[in-house]
């Protein structure tokens, strides 16, 4: 379905019974809401309502020009606006990657619209930035991303040779087909600068000034990630005041939805259901 907020239109994936309780999910980079086709049929099974946006720079009609249009406060409010226009409340949210970082900051920031919260790969932006600044080997795990805030040349380096890079990046999301799946929507027009622009937007300082987070949360990592860390990883439990729980997967790539979307789907399921 398409949802009008903020002068944009958003593409979302809605599924589930209509009377569940409502899950906000929340894609990463260079991915969009396919990414949760894994995982949704596990909550769907266990009565939950969802709800997968494409966010913005990924709805094709969700796309501004200007780099600045992609700071974290305009992604943050994105969701609640969506959340407004579905006429829900508040929701458990679920956000892997850029996902999780939307997740992160919409908590601390509105925990009034956020029930439960369900990080996955990306830390709490304060952890991160934490990690960027004092570990070493963090700030290599991220060295790609001053290839992506470079304008005209990451577009170049990615879409070349059939988006060959693009490819090798998804490495880990499963098949050609799959991969396909992501890179093909980034060849259209406008859309990988748009993905990028949320690198290029992205301000250390902002994800230092996040908050913490006072709903319940579950971080879900991997220990195969290449793009987290564990000092990254370790450093987010501080920045959670609320009930914290830390799931690791023990061989898994940073693409867990897609690589192992049933215990993910698991790690949801005990965040969001009330025991017993």
């Amino acid at each position: 379905m398409r949802v009008d907020a903020r002068g944009l239109r958003f593409e979302v994936t809605v599924g589930g019974p209509e009377q569940g309780e409502p899950v906000l999910l929340l894609h990463g980079f260079p991915q969009h809401s396919g990414e949760w086709d894994g995982v949704s049929p596990t909550l769907h099974a266990a009565g939950l309502r969802t709800y997968a946006l494409d966010q913005r720079g990924y709805s094709p009609q969700a796309r501004p020009t200007q780099v600045e249009a992609y700071r974290l406060a305009e992604l943050v409010a994105d969701a609640a606006a969506v959340l407004d226009a579905l006429g829900v409340a508040t929701a458990h949210v679920v956000g892997h990657d850029w996902g999780a970082i939307v997740g992160w900051a919409l908590a601390a920031s509105r925990p009034d619209r956020v029930r439960t919260l369900t990080a996955v790969s990306v830390p709490h932006p304060a952890a991160m930035a934490h990690a960027l600044d004092n570990d070493p080997q963090q700030k290599a795990r991220s060295a790609y991303m001053l290839l992506f805030r470079q304008p005209v040349v990451a577009e170049k380096t990615l879409l070349a040779l059939g988006a060959a890079g693009l490819r090798r990046l998804l490495h880990g999301v499963g098949d050609a087909n799959r991969a396909a799946g992501y890179t093909d929507p980034m060849r259209g027009p406008g859309a990988l600068t748009a993905a990028l622009n949320w690198y290029r937007a992205m301000s250390r300082r902002e994800f230092a000034a996040v908050g913490p987070v006072a709903v319940p949360t579950t971080y879900v990592w991997s220990d195969g990630d290449v793009a987290i860390g564990r000092v990254a990883a370790g450093a987010c439990a501080a920045h959670v005041s609320g009930d914290f729980r830390y799931v690791e997967l023990a061989g898994v790539s940073h693409w867990i939805p897609d690589e192992a979307p049933a215990p993910l789907g698991e790690a949801i399921l005990a965040r969001t259901l009330p025991a017993g």
